[in-house]
């Protein structure tokens, strides 16, 4: 198919490509599918391992890393399909543009957590950055949600509250884990992580309503 020149027109918004949006959705979706394989994997994998115990950092050090960090990085690749397609679909004004760069820092954030291999414990060299980087995710999941939910509501007022509950649940809960007695903190996180996960299906699920819109 033979793109269109826009070339005499350079002021005339471009059209919005519906197989973009779908594809993006798709990305993000496999992202988490492939995080949560991995992370099942490793809980088998890994010696001595309890998942209700254990956090996910346990799982990402050691012998059996690379398990781990598969998954972190197809993680972030959903965070940064997330962003692609929200720039390619502006559904809400200074909101949704706060999320498309705070979805971009959240990707690149969760490929240094897999990327460093440090985790909180000084075992890496140079400077130790695993609880600010742990920080930073908190901050941003703290206001990327709430902040696209209006675009998400163009598509379905279901979606804006899913965004929303998001945040509610994510700003007093996240903090919490770092006091979260040792032989429970591993599940505790898992949740926080889910949490996150309901995000990211619903801005895939915004990216599929409004390719259907475009194709209508």
């Amino acid at each position: 198919m033979q793109a269109r020149d826009f070339s005499d027109q350079p002021y005339v918004p471009l059209p919005e490509h519906s197989h973009i949006l779908r594809g993006m959705a798709v990305i993000a979706i496999a992202g988490m599918v492939l995080f949560s394989l991995s992370m099942l994997i490793a809980d088998f994998v890994v010696p001595d391992h309890n998942w209700v115990s254990d956090t996910i950092s346990d799982l990402g050090a050691g012998r059996y890393e690379f398990i781990v960090d598969a998954g972190i990085y197809s993680y972030s690749a959903a965070l940064i399909a997330c962003a692609v397609g929200a720039a390619h679909s502006h559904l809400g004004g200074r909101g949704w543009t706060t999320g498309i760069f705070g979805l971009i820092m959240a990707g690149l954030i969760v490929f240094l957590v897999g990327a460093r291999d440090e985790y909180g414990d000084s075992d890496s060299e140079g400077v130790v950055i695993h609880t600010y980087l742990v920080w930073g995710l908190w901050v941003l999941f703290s206001v990327v949600p709430w902040a696209m939910s209006a675009g998400a509501g163009v598509i379905s007022r279901r979606l804006e509250l899913t965004c929303k509950a998001v945040t509610v649940l994510w700003l007093p809960l996240a903090p919490v884990f770092f006091f979260m007695p040792d032989n429970i903190d591993g599940l505790y996180e898992r949740g926080l992580g889910a949490l996150t996960f309901v995000f990211v299906a619903a801005i895939a699920l915004t990216f599929l309503g409004r390719a259907k819109a475009i194709d209508a």
